[in-house]
């Protein structure tokens, strides 16, 4: 019922920065909450931030507080995914994710959402 799209993502050196977005479609009436997680080869797949759609609240990965910001237009069915001072350890296919019934203990969990974008790869080069 809901569809994701991602882009903005590509090739940056260690300290630059990226905003990939991620636009919703479909049902988005039914999200309550827009998640990105990444992905690294061999790894899990990891949360790094959410947002609330109606009141835009925000939680973060203590990896990436201080240097990520997601935020979302509401009018364009949304979400961003502000990068700053990229390090190579956040090389990564970064997911755009949609819940619609997320809560506080489950927003950092990817089994919690319910749509997923088909990724967007971001490479960070030293």
């Amino acid at each position: 019922q809901v569809q994701l799209v991602e882009s903005g993502g590509g090739l940056v050196q260690a300290g630059g920065s990226l905003r990939p977005s991620c636009a919703a479609s479909g049902r988005t009436f039914s999200n309550n909450g827009m998640g990105w997680f990444r992905q690294a080869p061999g790894k899990e797949r990891e949360f790094v931030a959410v947002i609330s759609w109606s009141g835009g609240n925000t939680y973060y990965a203590d990896s990436v507080k201080g240097r990520f910001t997601v935020s979302r237009d509401n009018a364009k069915n949304t979400v961003y995914l502000q990068m700053n001072s990229l390090q190579p350890e956040d090389t990564a296919v970064y997911y755009c994710a949609a819940g619609t019934s997320l809560r506080r203990t489950t927003l950092d969990r990817a089994r919690a959402y319910d749509y997923w974008g088909q990724g967007t790869q971001v490479t960070v080069s030293s």
